[in-house]
């Protein structure tokens, strides 16, 4: 009886741990970035994540559907409005610092 009670636990709370995303202080494991599919549409979260500066690769694994524009890259002149086209802003190490919606 214990065992099964025991795996009935963990089944009706392993759907309310996959959403976890916390890592210890003192622990030398990166943060798994939580995916956002669409456009952005939330600014705050946006802003937040963009405050860690992250790198490129770690902007597209959060961001996959928003058009990330590195400087000095070439693109088309159609406006956006749907927060789809992302031009970045780099610091001297190649981590994102700011950049502008277009």
């Amino acid at each position: 009886m214990r065992p099964l009670l025991s795996l009935a636990l963990v089944l009706a709370l392993a759907p309310a741990m996959t959403g976890c995303q916390s890592t210890p202080a003192n622990s030398s494991t990166p943060m798994v970035p939580m995916v956002h599919h669409g456009f952005v549409t939330d600014m705050p979260a946006f802003d937040a994540f963009l405050a860690t500066h992250p790198t490129p690769a770690q902007f597209r694994a959060a961001y996959p559907d928003v058009q990330l524009v590195m400087p000095n890259t070439i693109t088309t002149m159609d406006f956006r409005s749907n927060n789809s086209r992302y031009f970045v802003e780099l610091d001297k190490d190649g981590r994102i610092i700011g950049g502008h919606f277009g």
